[in-house]
């Protein structure tokens, strides 16, 4: 199952239904914002312009870190590490403190110096942690965005665009840790040496402005500007948004989800566990299986407008013994106005087994063989 859910959604061409940027008054140089369940983008500015992006960087070494495995490690602070300018945590060389703990000294403070340890820890140079986030990157289908650090001050190749970040972001919303991390407002982290705990003030005064903001991370430098990466969720609907070069970094952001809740809205295009059809088994039984999806799209619409879907179903003519219960048998292709966005997988909703008891018995027998000659070559 675990396998299936990585085919449960393959979304295609999500900014073709960008609206374009007359709709809303944005001053920030680029913007975009983004449906995070589905990534079909519903609005962008120049949403392919590559620009410096400053701390918005560190979401990516947020989710990089978060998938490492190594949350629970306890990472001793490399020298190189304490030699940043501000924004920082003042970490001491050799400090200890967990690479979770990490994490949200570098969402919450924006500290350079834990976004350096981090990149230490996880690829030993800055360089290779750097290669790590660009291959990163290329997975999202970020492909125009070039990492040189983990921090993001300021290198001239070191750029991205909203529309790479906003891929970057949804990653990590979808991240359950860096989800977590990013909707704190206060944190207290065990503190070497003190007897008193570091205690971190997330900097995004969105999560302040907005009740239903959780979320992302603020940025600014001389040549990126102020830039930030917001989300905010109403009733489950969770929407991201990214403005670069801004000079109303929060009111931009809090503008653009705004009006993503008020003029937008979710449809249920397919349900998980819904019945397809019919499989016949050949000289199974039951003689046929029933398929059934195993995912669900939410999608977004606009209020007045009448989504154009259209499905259709790939199954095979008839399975071969033996068939298990939950076993891959076909998609749902789902298209809308005539464009492929997702495809659904469809699982078997039982078993189905030979209903000749003399076939199951040499089926058996010969399983058993085969076994027996394997495990005499592996001897051999």
């Amino acid at each position: 199952m675990r396998a299936l859910s990585k085919l449960l959604l393959i979304l295609l061409c999500l900014s073709l239904f960008a609206v374009p940027c007359s709709a809303i008054g944005l001053s920030a140089k680029a913007g975009i914002l983004m449906d995070v369940n589905s990534g079909e983008v519903l609005y962008g500015k120049n949403i392919h312009q590559r620009l410096p992006i400053a701390s918005l960087t560190k979401i990516m070494t947020a989710l990089l870190a978060a998938e490492s495995g190594k949350l629970d490690d306890i990472v001793t602070v490399h020298p190189g590490a304490t030699k940043v300018e501000p924004s920082a945590i003042w970490f001491v060389p050799g400090e200890k403190i967990s690479l979770s703990d990490l994490v949200y000294g570098l969402m919450l403070r924006s500290g350079n110096d834990a976004a350096l340890a981090i990149a230490y820890y996880l690829a030993e140079s800055v360089d290779s942690f750097s290669e790590m986030m660009n291959a990163k990157a290329v997975e999202l289908g970020a492909h125009n965005t070039k990492f040189r650090n983990p921090h993001g001050l300021s290198n001239q190749n070191h750029f991205s665009t909203a529309y790479d970040l906003a891929l970057i972001t949804r990653a990590a919303l979808l991240n359950p840790f860096v989800h977590q991390v990013v909707a704190v407002k206060r944190y207290e982290s065990p503190w070497e040496g003190h007897n008193q705990p570091r205690v971190w003030h997330n900097k995004n005064r969105l999560l302040q402005l907005m009740s239903a903001a959780d979320g992302v991370k603020t940025g600014w430098t001389q040549a990126a500007g102020h830039c930030l990466a917001s989300s905010a969720t109403k009733g489950g609907w969770q929407l991201l948004g990214i403005v670069l070069d801004s000079p109303d970094h929060y009111g931009e952001n809090r503008a653009l989800l705004e009006w993503g809740f008020k003029n937008f809205h979710r449809v249920d295009l397919v349900t998980s566990g819904v019945f397809q059809g019919y499989v016949p088994v050949k000289d199974g039984k039951p003689s046929s299986v029933g398929a059934v999806t195993a995912g669900e799209l939410k999608w977004v619409a606009k209020n007045d407008e009448n989504l154009d879907v259209g499905f259709e179903l790939f199954m095979p003519l008839e399975l071969g013994l033996p068939v298990s219960k939950g076993q891959f048998v076909g998609q749902l292709t789902v298209r809308i106005g005539g464009k492929e966005v997702a495809r659904i997988p469809l699982m078997t909703d039982q078993a189905s087994t030979d209903k000749s008891w003399l076939r199951k018995l040499l089926r058996g027998g010969i399983n058993y063989i085969r076994f027996v000659h394997g495990s005499l070559q592996t001897l051999v």
